[in-house]
């Protein structure tokens, strides 16, 4: 189940990276519904999938 949460979690991130506030606001929801070692995936994940979003930097900050 929690393997589940962690895929569909990146399945709306992308669905929803063509605005910024709406994928800050998903962000901000999957930081506080996936286990630990999952937000670790998730970080290493965004910074791959962003890398060629600028837009998308502002919701890094959430991470930290």
């Amino acid at each position: 189940m929690a393997r589940a949460m962690f895929e569909y979690t990146k399945t709306v991130l992308k669905k929803v990276s063509f605005n910024s506030d709406l994928f800050c606001k998903e962000l901000d929801k999957a930081l506080k519904r996936l286990l630990p070692y999952e937000v670790e995936e998730l970080t290493i994940w965004l910074k791959k999938y962003t890398a060629n979003k600028p837009e998308l930097y502002v919701c890094m900050s959430l991470i930290n």
